[in-house]
């Protein structure tokens, strides 16, 4: 088994469509899930909420849908990382 890193320079090949999910962070757990409404709209997807921070302070929600192309997915991606409510996406 190939273990990427830093210093592989393939992609990995993805076959779409496929189920691809996104793991958000933000402070506050309602905006979150109000976020992940907004931005998938009437698309079909799973929530689930995450994990706090040990503080409290940050939180984070997965969010996943079915995405027919690269281009579906980073429009989703920036969708996420450009919203007022969130500071992280993975």
């Amino acid at each position: 088994m190939e273990i990427l890193d830093d210093k592989c320079q393939t992609k990995p090949e993805i076959s779409y469509p496929c189920r691809w999910g996104y793991k958000i962070i933000g402070r506050d757990k309602a905006a979150l899930k109000a976020c992940i409404a907004e931005v998938m709209g009437d698309k079909e997807h799973l929530f689930a909420p995450g994990n706090a921070s040990k503080t409290g302070k940050f939180h984070t929600c997965n969010a996943s849908c079915t995405v027919g192309s690269q281009e579906e997915r980073d429009t989703l991606f920036k969708a996420f990382a450009d919203h007022e409510a969130v500071k992280m996406v993975m």
